[in-house]
């Protein structure tokens, strides 16, 4: 895959000041499993259809699973919000919606009639 999405150097050291300590055995490569797990979010897929450059996709959910629980990632959000140095409020928006096939069919009973 030509596309995939890796962090760059610069960004990669803009995140580093919020990434936890690490304890006893040492993580896998940050920027590899952050890359992975933004290339999931971005592209809307399921964990195990993770490319493969980017390791196991176990590991991609499991670090997505922690540093959510612990609020790592909305540190990282409130951390570039205030270092963009806009005076303004910021506004990030990750919604996506997705509506099963059969939604649009919701509102109408069997046989055709309307609610």
């Amino acid at each position: 895959m030509s596309d995939l999405f890796w962090l760059s150097d610069e960004q990669m050291a803009r995140l580093e000041p919020f990434f936890p300590k690490s304890h006893g055995k040492p993580r896998v490569d940050d920027r590899r499993v952050l890359s992975g797990i933004i290339f999931i979010n971005r592209n809307g897929l399921r964990w195990r259809d993770a490319p493969t450059e980017y390791g196991p996709h176990k590991t991609l959910y499991n670090r997505w699973k922690r540093w959510s629980e612990k609020g790592i990632f909305a540190q990282m959000l409130v951390g570039l919000a205030a270092d963009h140095g806009e005076t303004k409020t910021v506004m990030i928006d990750a919604t996506y919606l997705k509506a099963h096939r059969t939604a649009s069919s919701l509102g109408v009973k069997k046989g055709g009639v309307a609610a």
